[in-house]
């Protein structure tokens, strides 16, 4: 693990930082591999935020602690179509490139780098590689969305290899992407450390996702529920076994009109594999995925 720099959690700096240095937005690889040439030969650390756009603030607690850590921080903007198998699901993803464009602005972010499509991947947007990803890519999400940590493992081993950053950040309401980006990077040999951050929630309790924007208000309104029920169902385990909790929990938010459960999982924080007893293992997370009408939300909790 590389030491960070000495100012980090030094407010008055980062502030400095924003008003001293005006974000570039870049929407070539050239100029891209340019950028980093120059920044990496003068010795300056680099963060990277790697995004899909429709930014909320836990995208940008993400970027405020990147700015804190490193000497120059890249975000992307970037809607991957390769990791989506429903062509609906890419079509309909928020996309809000000049808002997102100002708030990295004065969050002190000093690239922005939105390319189109064709840009990164000029040969057509397939899936050209098979990544050793590991049991962790092949549960939960892997189960149900086949193919989509390939191609999560595509765009984010190809901006490692643009950005050539000395620490990237993820959220960790993504927890299974976390695990299997880290599998990833060590199958590959790629030379960085993941940093990934607590979920940030609204008041009521809603995770931050750029797919709470296409909620209706009347699904706004009942989406809490997810994290009621999580929160519920750890008490619940206390006194209860695996099976008992798993069921306990899908129950609860089944029960409410407008959300139904694709999957509830109880695993091994580390392996993601499904435990049966909580003496399994010493950490246990629990993670979700409801849809609300036709909005896919995840989220997770930690149990033990």
């Amino acid at each position: 693990m590389r030491s960070l720099p000495s100012r980090v959690g030094n407010c008055a700096q980062c502030l400095k930082k924003i008003i001293e240095k005006r974000m570039i937005i870049i929407k070539t690889v050239s100029e891209l591999e340019s950028y980093v040439s120059r920044e990496r030969n003068n010795g300056r650390s680099i963060g990277l935020v790697p995004t899909m756009g429709a930014l909320h603030e836990g995208h940008l607690s993400l970027v405020e602690r990147a700015v804190r850590e490193n000497d120059d921080v890249i975000v992307s903007v970037f809607v991957n179509p390769t990791q989506f198998n429903n062509p609906d699901d890419l079509a309909s993803y928020p996309r809000t490139e000049e808002e997102d464009c100002r708030q990295l602005a004065r969050a002190g972010v000093a690239v922005a780098f939105v390319p189109e499509v064709s840009e990164m991947y000029p040969q057509g947007a397939v899936r050209e590689k098979e990544f050793r990803l590991g049991t962790a890519a092949e549960v939960m999400e892997g189960k149900f969305r086949p193919g989509h940590f390939q191609g999560v493992a595509q765009i984010v081993s190809r901006l490692f290899e643009l950005c050539r950053p000395n620490r990237a950040y993820f959220g960790e309401k993504d927890f299974q992407q976390i695990a299997v980006i880290r599998n990833m990077v060590e199958s590959e040999g790629i030379d960085v450390d993941i940093i990934p951050c607590p979920i940030k929630r609204a008041d009521d309790g809603l995770a931050l996702s750029s797919r709470n924007a296409l909620l209706t208000p009347a699904q706004r309104v009942i989406a809490p529920e997810i994290h009621k029920a999580l929160k519920a169902g750890v008490e619940y385990s206390k006194e209860h076994g695996v099976g008992e909790t798993r069921e306990y929990v899908v129950g609860l938010i089944d029960a409410v009109e407008g959300l139904q459960t694709e999957y509830f999982e109880i695993v091994d924080a580390r392996t993601l594999l499904p435990v049966e007893e909580w003496s399994e293992s010493p950490e246990v997370q629990g993670c979700i995925t409801v849809y609300c009408g036709k909005v896919r939300l995840i989220d997770n909790i930690k149990f033990r």
